[in-house]
């Protein structure tokens, strides 16, 4: 009976809470051995350059914060997904902006105090000394990273332009690790600060240069991705078959998505991501795009036998994380790629679907949504209408308790545009669903 109780416990513990318990351990280590560092060896000139030191180390520790959440490295990308490792790193980035002024500003403030200068002749003077003069770059290029970061910039540009400036991330990190190598108080203090800060720099630099262009190379290299197939499904959705070699060994699941590239039809540069609309078996991937721009409007020219490159796959939009017998996936536009990737692997329990369109003729693979749900038993609820009518919302509380009475016993899984997304969770927020069964995409970048 004890074995039986513990069976059940164990799968209670789902692998977002193992990823975050490994994640929270982490950081509480890595802070714990930064604070260390500085009670042994964090005396400034003065006061000020005491807190300015303090601030610039926290400063270092958070920059191997923000390489890890962007590294994409599998096993927490598949327990956490992008969409939320995303939103810790905008918020890290913009606590880095604000640490690194304030460490600047110290310095300054510190030497001026020091030398008995006004803060003018003082930034003047340090920025003839190399290290310091490293630390002002890196502290420039990370304002603005963060200007064109703010919604409303942010909103303005294209996304290329924003990415590309983004990446100017890396120029900051190289120039605050050459600055920090120069500050030997800090990095050399002892023998266990010298090790740790290398070992830690050589980890986060690791795993980016791993999980961003190593394993997307290697696995390029080995399955030599080729387009098979180029099938419109109506007026503006399009279906691209990508096939390749060994695609049994391609770690994907039905839910997640992959950043696709087409070489020779589109520059390096465009790249959008794009879920699997129908479980991988190892014979083949199949991408299903709304035309909304000039990327996944171009999907329908692809050249049939041209290359694709996948990056991927990644999100925790996936079985991995049901705790529950029953099933509810809830759906919005172009958002049923992964709902109907998902239903094509879904084994056993209730499972019911609520396709959100404007009008019948927008349900997107509308028939072989309809054939997976009949083949297991479940019941398909095709919501039609504009937002607004008859002053109901189309997937209020109300109208998920009616369809759905017994939605608090379900894991719920939400896919569509960013709007319709937040007001499904607003939702099931006011309905009681347990968060821990609550998983959602919203299906756009950064």
């Amino acid at each position: 009976m004890m074995a039986t109780s513990d069976a059940v416990r164990a799968r209670t513990v789902l692998p977002v809470d193992v990823a975050r318990r490994v994640m929270w351990a982490f950081v509480i280590a890595n802070v714990a051995v930064v604070e260390g560092l500085f009670l042994s060896a964090g005396e400034g000139k003065n006061d000020v350059l005491t807190v300015a030191k303090w601030f610039g180390l926290h400063a270092a520790l958070l920059m191997m914060f923000q390489l890890l959440l962007v590294a994409r490295l599998p096993w927490l990308d598949r327990r956490i997904g992008m969409d939320r490792l995303t939103v810790w790193h905008r918020w890290i980035g913009f606590t880095l902006l604000w640490t690194v002024l304030t460490h600047a500003t110290l310095v300054v403030l510190g030497y001026a105090k020091l030398d008995d200068a006004s803060m003018a002749k003082t930034f003047a003077a340090l920025s003839g000394v190399p290290a310091s003069l490293l630390g002002m770059l890196a502290a420039a290029v990370i304002v603005v990273i963060a200007a064109v970061s703010t919604r409303s910039v942010r909103r303005r540009l294209r996304y290329e332009v924003w990415h590309g400036l983004h990446l100017l991330l890396y120029v900051a990190l190289g120039l605050s690790f050459v600055h920090q190598l120069q500050e030997t108080t800090t990095f050399t203090s002892s023998a266990f600060a010298e090790a740790y800060w290398w070992g830690l720099w050589l980890f986060a630099f690791g795993a980016l240069l791993v999980g961003r262009l190593a394993l997307p190379l290697w696995r390029n290299a080995y399955h030599r991705f080729r387009v098979v197939a180029v099938v419109p499904e109506s007026l503006n959705v399009v279906s691209v078959y990508v096939t390749g070699r060994h695609l049994d060994a391609f770690p994907a699941r039905a839910g997640q998505f992959c950043i696709w590239r087409f070489p020779g039809h589109n520059s390096w540069w465009t790249a959008n991501p794009f879920s699997l609309s129908a479980a991988p078996g190892g014979q083949g991937l199949r991408l299903t795009a709304k035309a909304v721009g000039d990327t996944s409007a171009g999907l329908r020219n692809v050249p049939v036998g041209s290359r694709a490159f996948v990056e991927g796959p990644y999100g925790a939009f996936t079985s991995l994380h049901r705790s529950r017998p029953g099933t509810l996936l809830i759906a919005g536009g172009v958002g049923i790629t992964p709902v109907r990737a998902m239903l094509e692997e879904q084994t056993g329990g209730d499972v019911v679907v609520l396709y959100r369109v404007r009008s019948e003729a927008d349900a997107v693979l509308l028939n072989e949504v309809r054939h997976l749900v009949e083949l297991r038993g479940g019941r398909l609820h095709l919501l039609v209408g504009r937002t607004g009518e008859n002053g109901v919302p189309p997937l209020g509380p109300s109208t998920l308790h009616q369809l759905v009475p017994d939605l608090t016993e379900r894991d719920v899984y939400v896919c569509g545009p960013p709007a319709m997304t937040t007001a499904v969770l607003a939702a099931l927020r006011e309905l009681r669903v347990p968060a821990r069964q609550v998983h959602s995409e919203r299906f756009g970048m950064a």
